[in-house]
């Protein structure tokens, strides 16, 4: 397939990119890079079905050529980048989605919409099932993420029932691996910084609440699969074990063999208790699962931190030249 990939300067959308690549696609990547870089796609350059465009997908843009799909992930997607970017992460998820949805319309593409878990707030449903219509606080702290991605699946469901548009949508759970910024403030890539630095290692509230981490090769396996099914979803796409955050800093600190100390910190308003997807539809419509156990991937995502630490990657909009 030709499949356009924005947001795909980022870590989820650098391991799509090249996992179309690598499948024998041709890949454009869109990225503006507030949040990605371009070295997360520079071992790509030398593809040449690869192309890699600076481009803010919230402006109308065109894609040259045939397009067969469309996966949107560009978005701003850690609490201290849209606490950062609260306008730009609504303007992601609004007109970015929209000229996303046109350029799918007009090439009679496949549309995926990488959406998240955080559509489901803080749950009062356990495990959460697509059908849960979510408890979110829409004007609190972390409502322009979540209302930008639930404002896009609505968005991405009108176009599919009014025009007829061959839409997917995916709820993506905490997520992790390689090519993680080290400070984008989510909890793995903080806890293997830290660990690796020997810092304390900083938990917010009692350390009880609960997450489920999908390592990034499983992930990407299930946006691959969704791009090739016909399903409208959502889709929960996540690991379903679950883990308190105090256990994922025991197992960072087992991992990496740190001698860090644990620090708490008061937890941050609207930061939800418990959290895990039911994968009951991913694995009845794309026969997908999530088989790479917390331990192991902690263990290659600190390989790759160990590698790249004192690398702090940094945000960039310098244009990067298109590759014709």
């Amino acid at each position: 397939m030709r499949v356009v990939v924005t947001g795909g300067g980022g870590f989820l959308g650098s391991h799509l990119c090249e996992a179309l690549l690598y499948r024998g696609d041709t890949v454009w990547c869109l990225d503006n890079f507030c949040t990605g870089t371009p070295a997360n796609v520079t071992h790509l350059l030398c593809e040449p079905r690869f192309r890699l465009v600076s481009c803010d997908v919230t402006e109308p843009f065109r894609v040259p050529g045939p397009v067969h799909a469309v996966a949107h992930l560009a978005s701003p997607a850690s609490p201290p980048d849209y606490e950062r970017l609260p306008l730009e992460t609504l303007a992601a998820g609004s007109q970015g989605t929209r000229n996303a949805l046109r350029l799918a319309l007009a090439h009679d593409a496949r549309f995926l919409l990488a959406s998240t878990s955080e559509a489901y707030g803080d749950p009062e449903v356990h495990p959460q099932p697509e059908s849960y219509w979510g408890h979110v606080n829409p004007v609190g702290p972390r409502s322009v993420y979540d209302e930008a991605k639930r404002y896009a699946e609505a968005l991405t469901m009108a176009h599919r029932r009014s025009l007829g548009a061959n839409t997917g949508i995916v709820r993506i759970f905490n997520t992790y691996g390689p090519r993680m910024r080290p400070y984008d403030g989510r909890v793995v890539s903080t806890f293997l910084r830290q660990a690796l630095a020997g810092l304390p290692l900083t938990i917010f509230g009692d350390g009880l609440q609960t997450r489920s981490f999908c390592y990034v090769d499983d992930l990407v396996r299930g946006l691959v699969a969704m791009l090739d099914a016909e399903a409208e979803g959502p889709v929960n796409l996540g690991n379903p074990g679950e883990f308190t955050v105090r256990e994922l800093a025991d197992l960072v600190l087992r991992v990496t063999g740190s001698a860090s100390v644990v620090e708490y910190r008061p937890l941050p308003v609207d930061d939800p208790t418990r959290r895990r997807p039911a994968v009951d539809l991913a694995r009845s419509l794309l026969g997908w699962d999530a088989s790479v156990p917390l331990e192991e991937g902690l263990r290659r995502t600190a390989v790759w931190s160990r590698a790249h630490a004192g690398t702090r990657q940094v945000r960039t909009r310098e244009p990067v030249p298109v590759r014709v």
